[in-house]
């Protein structure tokens, strides 16, 4: 038998820097804001690819209520560092308007490496995520409910999205920012195993061809943490509020929990056929919320608040046993009022409505994201 997992909890998520004058991107801010916010964090923050970029991770958590306490303290440290420096913090996935060709990529030997290898590919991406890591110490176990819960990732990607803009474009998808990070290599759905050791194999065979270094180089949307003994989530967009990105990730360890649980009864969820599963998540992609996911076992489209309301008591007595039940039933807060890509289209939309034209409208979305992430800190 495997051994109980910890269940534990870790988040990372990154920023973009903006210029509040001009609302578009710092693309060299001052390198004495990383080093003060290192400094004041000791250690949980880091430049990311991009210099208009920041990142941050929170310590290992044993409850979902610390991860959030961690985030806001996290947030409004960078928010707090960043307004010292005359710029201001974003939590979103794209920026409405900015130019990637425009960026400059962090001095750093792997993302030198990064950008020598992927070339045109990286330098396009201008996206920030959220991933959240569940401690699941067991390698088997780990690729066990990897293969099950793939299922339920366009159903938190829906919920997450905040990248409906890029380059000025209004681009009909909710979520831009995977189309975005698709075209990089390794990414996507992960691969179904029979075993850790079948990874390890794949893992291998890749390094000694000299593809890869090592597993971090490989970005699915899941994947066993190259890091850490964790499954790490990597599909979502990042949240612009607190409150949505700690049910994103009460949803994926409430997930985890529910599917472990029936594992221990010899039960298990039905592992659907990655062909299946894409077309959700391309639904999810395009339409978050709005327009339903397929039920495969029904074989039909279903409204994502029917699908939700499944989820959500699918995973009650874990959300309950892991402490997080009001963290997870605000998913239908997210439902309600929609998610970060809503609000921001409908700020857009606003301002172009009271007469101003388009790069007014974008403006504004920068003024509303501005203003929602600092929410709460």
């Amino acid at each position: 038998m495997a051994k109980e997992p910890e269940f534990t909890l870790g988040i990372e998520e990154e920023y973009l820097l903006v210029d509040p004058a001009t609302r578009d991107l710092a693309s060299d801010p001052p390198e004495t804001m990383i080093r003060e916010s290192a400094e004041r964090l000791e250690g949980q923050v880091a430049p990311e690819f991009l210099r208009s970029q920041i990142e941050v991770e929170t310590r290992v958590c044993t409850t979902v209520q610390e991860a959030r306490a961690e985030l806001l303290r996290l947030r409004g440290t960078v928010a707090e560092v960043a307004q010292k420096h005359d710029l201001a913090m974003v939590a979103a996935s794209t920026h409405p308007f900015a130019s990637w060709g425009e960026q400059k990529h962090t001095d750093k030997d792997r993302y030198n490496v990064l950008a020598r290898d992927l070339q045109g590919v990286a330098r396009r991406l201008l996206i920030c995520g959220m991933h959240v890591h569940v401690g699941i110490s067991d390698p088997d176990l780990r690729i066990d409910l990897m293969n099950q819960v793939t299922y339920f990732l366009p159903h938190l990607l829906a919920l997450s999205t905040s990248s409906p803009f890029w380059q000025g474009e209004d681009t009909g998808l909710k979520s831009y920012r995977l189309s975005i990070f698709d075209e990089v290599p390794r990414t996507g759905l992960p691969e179904q195993f029979e075993s850790d050791a079948e990874f390890q194999r794949l893992l291998a065979v890749m390094v000694k061809a000299g593809l890869i270094e090592d597993g971090t180089k490989i970005w699915w949307d899941i994947r066993p943490s190259a890091r850490f003994p964790t499954l790490e989530m990597r599909i979502t967009d990042i949240c612009t509020l607190v409150d949505d990105a700690i049910t994103i990730a009460a949803l994926y360890v409430s997930l985890l929990h529910m599917l472990y649980r029936l594992r221990r009864t010899n039960q298990r969820w039905r592992v659907y056929s990655r062909a299946l599963v894409s077309e959700n998540r391309w639904r999810a992609q395009r339409y978050g919320i709005d327009e339903g996911l397929v039920d495969f076992g029904k074989g039909t489209i279903v409204p994502y608040a029917e699908l939700l309301e499944e989820i959500l008591e699918l995973v009650a007595e874990d959300a309950d046993m892991l402490g997080c039940t009001a963290e997870v039933r605000h998913a239908r807060t997210i439902l309600k009022r929609g998610t970060s890509a809503h609000r921001q289209l409908a700020a857009y939309r606003g301002a172009l409505g009271s007469g101003n034209d388009t790069a007014a409208g974008h403006r504004a979305v920068v003024d509303f994201l501005i203003q929602e992430t600092k929410q709460g800190l």
